[in-house]
């Protein structure tokens, strides 16, 4: 006897669709840090009722990605600079850490797509698109720390990247710099080499550099 299909939840397929969209919007830097945000302007967003917009929004509240405050207040992350100190310690343990273990799978394919996207994060650089730097940066970064085949550390570390999204490109956007970052392209050289505390050592300096000016 054939087995009957599961009937399926639009409500639960739309919670999904918001709650990815929403969450890359974040970690990218598309919204203001200390944005605003309301239930129904998201609904009316992404063209969903109420019931998917509410479960979206408060998952990413709990993954830190945005802030509830006691009056029920919804917002994109506002840092201190003691919380940047404290993220970027945590960026400084679990990336060169996930490079290290990647190293070993990184096969030609994989430099030549690091290149690439290296490629496109110095046209950001240039045209001055801080929405495009902070999006193909952490694009660089996650492709290479997919090859450690570590989830739960980069689950970790992508919680990191939601809590900064919104305040790495308020930093890129004030400082308004056209000069090359160095750093990806001595991750790129470290990793032709094979060589892991080259390739630790720029991670971290990478990952930290940038935020030192945020916590300034």
């Amino acid at each position: 006897m054939p087995i009957a299909p599961r009937p399926t939840d639009p409500n639960a397929s739309a919670h999904e669709r918001v709650y990815r969209s929403l969450r890359l919007q974040v970690m990218h830097g598309e919204l203001d840090a200390g944005q605003a945000l309301t239930l129904r302007g998201v609904g009316r967003q992404f063209g969903v009722s109420m019931t998917p917009a509410r479960e979206a929004v408060w998952r990413l509240v709990a993954e830190g990605a945005l802030t509830l405050s006691s009056s029920g207040r919804v917002t994109t992350p506002e840092l201190s600079p003691e919380r940047i100190e404290e993220l970027a310690a945590i960026r400084a343990m679990l990336e060169p850490e996930m490079a290290a273990r990647a190293l070993p799978r990184a096969h030609f394919a994989l430099i030549e797509r690091l290149s690439a996207i290296n490629a496109a994060n110095a046209e950001a650089v240039l045209r001055q698109d801080a929405v495009a730097y902070v999006r193909t940066n952490l694009e660089f970064h996650r492709t290479l720390y997919l090859r450690a085949q570590t989830p739960a550390m980069l689950a970790m570390c992508e919680t990191v990247w939601l809590q900064l999204g919104p305040t790495m490109r308020a930093l890129y956007a004030r400082l308004k710099r056209n000069d090359l970052p160095q750093h990806h392209r001595l991750i790129l050289a470290a990793l032709k080499a094979g060589d892991e505390p080259g390739l630790r050592l720029a991670v971290r300096t990478d990952v930290t550099q940038g935020l030192r000016h945020l916590a300034g």
